[in-house]
């Protein structure tokens, strides 16, 4: 399951071993091509990985915290320190190896 991060507080994304943040946006067309793999893959690997979903425009602050330039962006976060980026739509196929990567 996706949790999404509202009121600029990642602190629950943050105490996870693991968790997958992805910052989006409604308007932004690989944004919605995305959702839907990152809600696949959160059923595939939830148990291994915690997954949140941003809403860029509703938390400006993360956004700006996190030097978001580009949506979809995607971090992943290990024991509450950033430890991979990546941007653009990805496929579930490199999505799971960007994660296994940092496993």
């Amino acid at each position: 399951m996706v949790k999404k991060i509202t009121n600029n507080d990642m602190q629950e994304a943050l105490a996870a071993p693991l968790a997958l943040v992805d910052f989006s946006a409604t308007w932004c067309g690989p944004c919605q091509m995305l959702a839907p793999v990152f809600d696949e893959l959160a059923e595939e690997m939830g148990s291994e990985v915690n997954f949140y979903s941003v809403d860029v425009d509703a938390n400006s602050q993360l956004a700006e915290q996190y030097n978001i330039m580009s949506v979809p962006s995607i971090l992943l976060f290990k024991n509450g320190e950033k430890a991979a980026q990546t941007v653009g739509f990805q496929s579930k196929e490199s999505l799971a190896d960007f994660v296994r990567s940092q496993m």
